[in-house]
């Protein structure tokens, strides 16, 4: 054994399991451990401090370490050396540059505050006040007058009168119910319509509560001071501006309509809207702040006056409009007409002395109304003219030298022009000569069309264009109508002989009426037109555009045309003995077409009848048309044209020419 621990000495093995663990098993420690141990009663050297045991961290080393085996080998794991880090002492400040830095700042600040001040003072504080003063500027709307419409002579058509409107603050109104029956019979209003009014609601797009609502506009001074005396809480009454229409009806399908807020909504009163409504002013003043919200007295106001809209003098003449609606409803409701339509025209200047359309409608209540009756039946109405067509064919035939007044055309009872064939209403037997005179007088279709055959259809196309057929006349109401006329090119076989009579071809009531007015007029188109004379708000009167114009036959052909019409009302059993005048010299033309609707032709007849007089010395010329279930131009617009003409000739005070129209030849 001492041998053995000599060896050890000197290998050194037992030194180094003294120094460390490594290697060693369970046993060699327990062993040292006894043999180190002193025995009972002996006091224990004091030994060297053993070396520190150093446990495994991982888990495979402590799994080894338990069962008595050396751990597993691990790389050495170096430590990662620290640098060293010297550590600078702070610095201490210097108590004088501190204090002089800090003064420096503070006069920086001191020096910008400055110039802020002045910069406030003598550049933004026109901007500051500026913005001050509108917090404290309160706006009131002073509304602009509409324009009037007057009558040729100045008599009121149409004016605007100073209203109240009354409305709510739903929000305010704290017993609707209550306040719905005592505005009630104020207002003419039911008090269920106004209890629902005032009911508390949300605005469907903003999703607020709505806080004003109308109640009635256009109430008259006198019921509005009522309503204010009630002191209503939440109901409000202030300035508004009613239109009033003395004549009710009274050209009412020419006039137009207004809606609550004034704004042009049909005829003239739409058409001319932007010129009628004029520009509203404002009254701007300083207010104090708080709940009263007085005027300052001497503060700052701004009135910029409101300019009234213009009015129109129209060409209308007030009297006759109305004779001419009179008469004309009568005659319709006595032959249970659909619709009718009466045109009176200077034929001289083309002015539109009256112009009416049954049925018509009240422009005071026009929401009560159909849409129907407050179309104007003149312009916006297209119908085939039938036989009043005729008068352009031989107009262009004159000009054209293709006839004279003193020429004939054969004729027969028949006559065929494609595939269809054209016959008379008053037949005459094959191989008559027909003057002219006789063919207007007993509308023959078989001489009209052969006079067209020697015309030419180009021609016929160039005179209907000449006389305004397919164009708007301008008369300046809306919704007025071109009509159609065909050209050559798009003619068929039996065009031939259903255009010269009137068929095919769709014209207004107005084009028509314009067309026989060219012919009173020496043979020179004038444009109808219905505005005279512009009134702006100072007094100052405009003319309105001149009428346009353009001559379509000599004078010499219009004259003996005028008197080749005279028979259609001279011959006892011509087509127009309905609308002779005693005392009058009358040249006329009766008509039967059809309506043309959304390009098609509907149930019944368009019965018509345009004539002039004096006929040597034409002063007016009237058109009558009406549909009707069945019946000709004679006996449904002829009664009517009598009449209207006898009052227009009385009313303008012409007089009878004095001579005798000629004796008529019928054939040769």
């Amino acid at each position: 054994m001492a041998g053995d621990d000599n060896r050890r000495r000197r290998s050194g093995i037992g030194d180094a399991r003294a120094y460390t663990p490594r290697g060693r098993t369970t046993r060699d420690t327990d062993a040292i451990n006894r043999s180190e141990r002193p025995e009972r009663g002996e006091r224990p050297e004091r030994a060297e401090k053993p070396a520190r045991v150093v446990v495994p961290r991982d888990r495979a080393a402590t799994r080894a370490a338990m069962r008595g085996r050396p751990a597993p080998r691990r790389a050495p794991q170096r430590r990662p050396i620290k640098p060293v880090v010297t550590v600078t002492p702070p610095r201490l400040g210097h108590p004088k540059r501190r204090l002089r830095l800090a003064t420096a700042i503070s006069l920086l600040l001191f020096v910008i505050i400055g110039v802020r001040l002045v910069h406030l003072q003598l550049t933004d504080a026109p901007a500051y006040a500026a913005a001050g003063l509108q917090d404290r500027l309160k706006t009131v709307v002073l509304p602009a007058p509409r324009g009037s419409i007057l009558d040729r002579e100045g008599a009121v058509l149409a004016r605007s009168i100073e209203a109240r409107y009354v409305a709510a603050d739903p929000g305010l109104v704290t017993d609707p119910a209550a306040v719905a029956a005592q505005l009630s019979p104020l207002l003419g209003v039911a008090a269920s319509e106004l209890f629902a009014a005032m009911q508390k609601k949300k605005d469907e797009l903003t999703g607020k509560a709505v806080r004003f609502v109308w109640l009635k506009r256009g109430v008259d001074v006198e019921q509005a001071t009522a309503i204010s005396s009630l002191k209503l809480k939440g109901i409000i009454v202030d300035r508004d501006e009613r239109r009033e229409v003395p004549g009710d009806d009274l050209a009412a399908n020419i006039i137009g309509f207004t809606g609550t807020d004034l704004t042009g909504l049909g005829g003239i009163e739409a058409r001319f809207d932007s010129d009628l409504r004029g520009r509203d002013g404002k009254f701007v003043f300083e207010v104090g702040q708080g709940d009263l919200r007085k005027p300052i007295p001497g503060g700052y106001q701004l009135v910029t006056p409101a300019k009234p809209g213009k009015s129109l003098k129209l060409t209308i003449d007030r009297d006759v409009q109305f004779m001419t609606q009179r008469i004309l409803a009568e005659k319709m409701r006595e032959k249970n007409a659909t619709w009718a339509a009466a045109i009176v025209l200077d034929a001289r200047t083309g002015e539109v002395v009256a112009q009416a359309s049954y049925p018509t409608y009240s422009a005071k209540n026009a929401d009560a109304s159909k849409a129907s009756e407050r179309v104007d039946m003149a312009t916006n109405y297209v119908v085939d003219p039938g036989s009043i067509h005729k008068a352009i064919v031989l107009s262009a035939a004159l000009q054209e030298g293709v006839i004279t007044p003193t020429s004939t055309v054969e004729v027969a009872p028949t006559i065929r022009k494609g595939d269809t064939t054209f016959k008379d209403g008053h037949p005459f037997p094959a191989g008559t000569h027909l003057t002219m005179p006789g063919l207007m007088a007993y509308s023959s279709n078989v001489g009209t069309i052969k006079v067209v055959e020697a015309l030419g259809a180009q021609k016929l196309y160039d005179y209907q264009r000449l006389f305004g057929l397919g164009t708007e006349t301008g008369i300046g109401v809306p919704g007025e109508a071109p009509g159609l006329v065909q050209p050559p090119e798009n003619w068929s076989g039996s065009s031939y002989g259903s255009i010269p009579i009137g068929h095919s071809v769709a014209v207004t009531p107005l084009q028509m009426a314009a067309v026989y007015a060219a012919i009173a007029n020496d043979g020179v188109w004038v444009q109808p037109h219905l505005i005279k004379e512009i009134c702006e708000p100072d007094g100052k009167v405009t003319p309105a555009a001149a009428a346009k114009s353009h001559r379509v036959i000599s004078a010499e052909n219009a004259a003996s045309l005028r008197q080749i019409m005279e028979a259609v009302t001279v011959l006892d059993d011509a087509t127009g003995v309905n609308a002779r005048l005693a005392g009058y010299r009358i040249s006329g033309k009766t008509g039967t077409g059809t309506q043309v609707k959304d390009g098609k032709y509907i149930p019944g007849e368009v019965a018509s009848f345009i004539g002039m007089a004096p006929a040597d010395q034409p002063r007016y010329v009237i058109a009558v048309f009406a549909h009707t279930a069945g019946g000709g131009g004679g006996a449904v617009a002829g009664p009517a044209f009598r009449d209207m003409m006898g009052y227009t000739l009385r009313h303008f005070k012409v007089p009878p020419t004095g001579t005798k129209p000629p004796d008529f030849v019928i054939t040769a």
